[in-house]
């Protein structure tokens, strides 16, 4: 029905409606409230139905959008859930977390003078009503195959492959060293941002669909890499980057100066009820504090907010380019700035100051001279330019790192590249290891949920021919 589609030329864009910034800060809920069937039918209206899908070629998992969106616009549900899914192992997780200022909806193509369809609101809605109505089902296997696979990682990455791999038939163990399936997902993002059991659902439900969870199982400590490829037939390495990017300035060991995904961490664990030691004895915990945070990425943004509903006496954001130069989302700034954290931009940390613990951040104000060779434009101190923040919790958020993985799995033959990254052949995702295969932030280095997931839907397909391949090769030896 053409005539239910291109409405951008009459309908505004509305985001479902958003919550205020006073009682965001007082709870861990979502900023956005759910839209209304009839508000989420007319915003997928407004899509054009472009030739060239700009949407979906900016998004990592080419999902249909297109598609589910002229779907929701006619009231097919159902069936917009079936094509959303038909691409995305978690698209009810994407509709949250997505940067989709920088993904699908900064490059839709009514963008410039009709701002974009709010594609992720629209993702949200309909797989929150898919989960509402009973639609999500467990994988299922069509037949039952006897080769064995294990996943090391039960983040983005690795359920996807491993809901991919279980689809075909494989008998799938997933082992994680936390507690709980879901890694970054649960531990490091913060239920403002994603409600945990949105992740744990999810992870409930592949367990009905017959993959295995080993939990509290840590490769290398637990249960050796060689163990683990003895036990399957095949492997999959999807543990994520965890290693904090560090800061080399005088005072960086001062008690008071913590790692983001310490602090994350400590957050996400006492609102899922756990005993958190370094939470209760304040080491982890904003409130009353002065915070300031260094980084100005989607992690930076999530300290500084999270500190905010801890009740921290203020929070700052301290980053060395300006707001346009930002790599996290500007939706999350713009909530961050609604919420009173306050931005201190082309600004760098010099020194962390103080005696026991850390008292202050000495900082130096910076500007953006000449690009460099990859177009950006370099980042330099202004002489004389010094200012001081009183700090008594400051959080580091500058990125992550791969950990060194072949002395942590005992395993010197697992080829890492110059990043510390496993290094895999990029055509079939396998390692240096014959039958062990990598995929998600340990190979491309830290990134999305939604690369996550394209990569570990990607490895799952590579390890099914590789397996098909070896089924096939004793017959074809034979002829």
């Amino acid at each position: 029905m053409a005539e239910k589609m291109l409405q951008f030329v009459r309908l505004q864009q509305r985001q479902p409606e958003k919550r205020d910034a006073a009682e965001r800060r007082g709870d861990w809920g979502e900023v956005y409230r759910a839209y209304a069937a009839e508000a989420a039918q007319q915003q997928a209206s407004r899509c054009s139905q472009c030739g060239v899908p700009f949407c979906q070629v900016h998004c990592p998992l080419n999902n249909n959008i297109p598609d589910w969106l002229k779907l929701t616009a006619e009231g097919r549900l159902e069936e917009a859930y079936e094509v959303a899914s038909a691409t995305n192992t978690f698209p009810e997780i994407c509709g949250r977390v997505c940067p989709q200022d920088r993904l699908c909806e900064g490059n839709c193509v009514i963008e410039k003078g009709f701002e974009s369809v709010t594609i992720g609101a629209v993702e949200k809605f309909i797989t929150d009503t898919a989960w509402e109505k009973g639609w999500v089902k467990p994988p299922a296997a069509v037949r039952e195959r006897a080769e064995s696979i294990g996943i090391i990682g039960a983040g983005p990455a690795g359920l996807a492959a491993a809901e991919r791999l279980r689809t075909l038939g494989y008998q799938v163990t997933v082992y994680d060293r936390h507690d709980r399936a879901g890694g970054l997902m649960i531990y490091g993002i913060p239920n403002f941002k994603l409600e945990k059991d949105v992740v744990l659902r999810r992870a409930a439900q592949f367990e009905q669909g017959g993959i295995a969870f080993r939990l509290n199982v840590a490769v290398g400590r637990d249960v050796t890499l060689g163990e683990l490829r003895q036990r399957h037939d095949a492997l999959l390495v999807a543990t994520g980057v965890y290693k904090a990017r560090d800061i080399a300035c005088p005072g960086a060991g001062l008690p008071g100066v913590v790692a983001a995904l310490d602090y994350l961490i400590a957050s996400n664990r006492k609102g899922l009820g756990d005993a958190v030691p370094e939470f209760d004895s304040g080491a982890l915990d904003a409130r009353g504090r002065h915070v300031v945070v260094v980084g100005g990425g989607d992690t930076a943004m999530d300290c500084v907010r999270t500190a905010v509903r801890q009740g921290a006496a203020s929070v700052t954001c301290l980053y060395r380019r300006d707001k346009a130069n930002m790599p996290g989302s500007m939706r999350e700034v713009k909530n961050a700035e609604e919420e009173g954290v306050r931005f201190e931009w082309l600004a760098a940390p010099e020194a962390f100051t103080g005696t026991d613990r850390v008292e202050a951040v000495r900082a130096q104000r910076m500007h953006l001279g000449l690009p460099d060779a990859t177009g950006r434009q370099q980042v330099e101190p202004i002489p004389g330019a010094h200012f001081t923040l009183e700090a008594d919790l400051v959080i580091k958020a500058l990125g992550f790192d791969p950990e060194d993985l072949p002395a942590l799995f005992n395993e010197p033959a697992l080829a890492v590249t110059r990043w510390g990254t496993l290094k895999v052949d990029h055509r079939t995702m396998m390692t240096a290891l014959p039958g062990v295969f990598a995929a998600g932030d340990i190979v491309r280095g830290a990134s999305l949920v939604v690369w996550g997931i394209r990569d570990g839907r990607d490895a799952a397909e590579q390890m099914h021919l590789y397996l098909q391949a070896r089924a096939e090769a004793p017959a074809m030896a034979a002829e």
